[in-house]
């Protein structure tokens, strides 16, 4: 597009909303081809529309949809709360390419009580109306058994699936199956249970699905008492059973007090992408409802303009009719007869504080979900986090840690293992044998080897780390920065992992003078961290038990004149050890490593064992 073309097209769009009227509504911005791309809502038309307009607008993301737009339309309606309704069904009919993608779970289960005679209730994944009505659907899948398992228990509904009619019934076309048999079934198909009491039973199911379960109780009460005082003590005490087995149910589903009744629940959980909207509703005390959806951001939608979208959703979805909505902060918007309430204390927070427990466990789920799938998307996330954490300049896509071992200062030796996109990279990884360190001197043996590692990758322009992890605390974090900043003028960060009294790492320490950097011992990323500690001890101990086993089994060997390494490897290769060559005679030597040599090394062992002996 030329700039006058571009010119021309802001003066038709501003021109249009000159004309946008005060009210309340919901506009809808087309592109090109004439296609919506983006669809929103107001209180005031030419106050929301025009501000897509003015110079400061500085988010990128706004910046693009508006170089998109070349048509807009509108329609005003007589409320806010209208205009939400229709931004919603709008943006299900069309899904506009700018606007939130809603990932709903449609997969979810519900519960379908049939419309047939005797009605039967069962979970399905398959939502068609004209086969019943549907409760649900259940986000978490246990709280949906539980109450198929109380309903069965108390009413015994059908699990036959063949059609059972009232002429059918009544002519004697249907047998009892073994559902009846084993007490599950109260047998309807033979008019051994009465068409009433079946379909008391299914009206008590749908209270107690609806999440009524108190008027049940109180229903089930009423009835006790009154068979009781018509001596009808049998059905009396089955009514009794039921009463006991739901009142059980409910005191473990109760959450809060009961006299809260009729309450929606709303609560938000996001990130740069992602918003996460948890939705409960509460009836006599009870969750009956509890579900989360999944928006997709596309503009930088704030929370608020998400919080409300996903409020008319979820209310419409779930048919509610609430008169108290609880949320998280204040939302401005209003609803005909409805009530906000931003509680900070009681057994709303409680539910509050409930509701963003579901919503972060659904995000973490999710997440778990998507990492199964593409497991490269759990390591750019914990690079992420630790770049946040530590304030980086980028992502630490290889990190670098050393270790130090040695006994009383004999044979020693340090390692250097390297974590590449927060795994580790083996081939990567370097022994080292101390040389200009005299004694156990841990400083000084770090200072060589980090000096050793930094100015042989600059001499060899190999990549440098994007972050290094000191195995200890402040001092061995000073003695790597003297070498990295002061001697080789490297501008690498520089953290330590620092230990507490009972040797176990508990802090992740940066920046000098080194702080304390929050992050929780039992986080993943803390476990990536103490994973990269534990891989360079043990790199490090390998290589120092290895160093000292050489020379501990090589030394006597060594000691021979005329034996060099070939012939030492040689022996060793036959005989196994130093101790049965010492104890080989000079034929089995000499088939070894011939003649010349055997004569030697029998001479030496044969030599110290009377030397030995005269010393005693």
């Amino acid at each position: 597009m030329t700039k006058e073309e571009n010119e021309k097209r802001l003066a038709y769009l501003k021109g249009i909303v000159a004309r946008l009227p005060e009210k309340p509504g919901s506009y809808q911005f087309y592109d090109e081809e004439h296609t919506i791309i983006y669809v929103g809502k107001a209180k005031s038309l030419k106050s929301r529309v025009s501000s897509y307009f003015h110079t400061e607008v500085d988010r990128f993301k706004t910046k693009v949809l508006v170089s998109k737009i070349h048509d807009i339309s509108y329609t005003v309606v007589n409320t806010e709360e209208d205009a939400l309704l229709l931004e919603n069904s709008l943006i299900k009919k069309y899904n506009p390419r700018y606007n939130v993608l809603l990932k709903d779970g449609k997969t979810y289960p519900s519960i379908c009580v049939t419309n047939e005679y005797f009605p039967r209730i069962f979970k399905t994944r398959t939502i068609n109306k004209k086969w019943g009505t549907y409760y649900g659907p259940y986000s978490h899948i246990g709280s949906m058994y539980a109450v198929l398992e109380i309903i069965n228990e108390l009413y015994h509904p059908r699990t036959c699936r063949q059609p059972i009619t009232k002429e059918g019934v009544a002519t004697g076309k249907y047998k009892v199956c073994l559902d009846y048999h084993i007490k599950k079934c109260l047998g309807p198909c033979m008019g051994k249970q009465s068409y009433e009491d079946y379909q008391k039973n299914i009206l008590q199911a749908r209270e107690i699905l609806k999440g009524n379960t108190r008027q049940v109780l109180r229903d089930l009460k009423e009835e006790m008492l009154q068979l009781s005082e018509e001596l009808r003590f049998e059905e009396a005490e089955e009514v009794k059973r039921k009463y006991l087995a739901l009142d059980g149910f409910v005191s473990k589903s109760e959450v809060v007090s009961h006299t809260i009744n009729n309450v929606d629940v709303f609560t938000i959980t996001s990130d740069e992408k992602t918003a996460y909207i948890n939705y409960l509703h509460v009836s006599n005390g009870s969750i009956n409802q509890s579900f989360t959806i999944e928006y997709k951001k596309k503009i930088n939608e704030s929370d608020e303009e998400l919080l409300q979208l996903g409020i008319i959703e979820l209310r419409e979805r779930f048919n509610s009719k609430s008169k108290e909505i609880i949320v998280p902060q204040e939302v401005d918007v209003e609803l005909e007869g409805v009530k906000f309430i931003v509680p900070k204390l009681g057994d709303k927070k409680t539910l509050l504080d409930l509701s963003a427990m579901n919503g972060k466990q659904y995000k973490f789920d999710r997440l778990k979900q998507a990492e199964k799938l593409n497991p490269e998307q759990k390591q750019v996330r914990l690079m992420k986090e630790l770049q946040e954490k530590l304030g980086l300049p980028k992502m630490p896509y290889q990190i670098e840690c050393f270790d130090n071992s040695n006994i009383s200062g004999t044979d020693a030796v340090a390692a250097c293992v390297v974590f590449k996109s927060m795994k580790p990279s083996k081939r990567d990884y370097k022994k080292y044998n101390i040389k200009t360190v005299v004694g156990p001197d841990d400083y000084a043996s770090m200072k060589e080897v980090v000096h050793r590692r930094y100015s042989r990758l600059i001499e060899e322009e190999e990549p440098l780390p994007d972050l290094i992890v000191a195995d200890g605390g402040k001092g061995q974090m000073e003695v790597i920065r003297e070498v990295i900043q002061d001697e080789l003028n490297l501008d690498i960060p520089i953290a330590g992992l620092a230990k507490d009294n009972r040797h176990r790492t508990n802090e992740l320490l940066y920046g000098f003078p080194p702080r304390v950097i929050g992050l929780k011992t039992d986080s993943e990323l803390f476990h990536i961290l103490t994973q990269l500690q534990d891989e360079v001890h043990r790199f490090a101990i390998t290589f120092h038990r290895e160093k000292r086993s050489k020379r501990a089994l090589q030394s006597e060997l060594d000691n021979i004149k005329g034996i060099g390494p070939k012939t030492r490897d040689g022996l060793l290769n036959g005989l196994k050890s130093v101790k049965r060559i010492s104890e080989a005679n000079l034929d089995t030597l000499t088939d070894l490593v011939g003649a010349a040599k055997a004569q030697i090394i029998y001479d030496y062992f044969h030599e110290e064992k009377g030397q030995v002996t005269e010393d005693k």
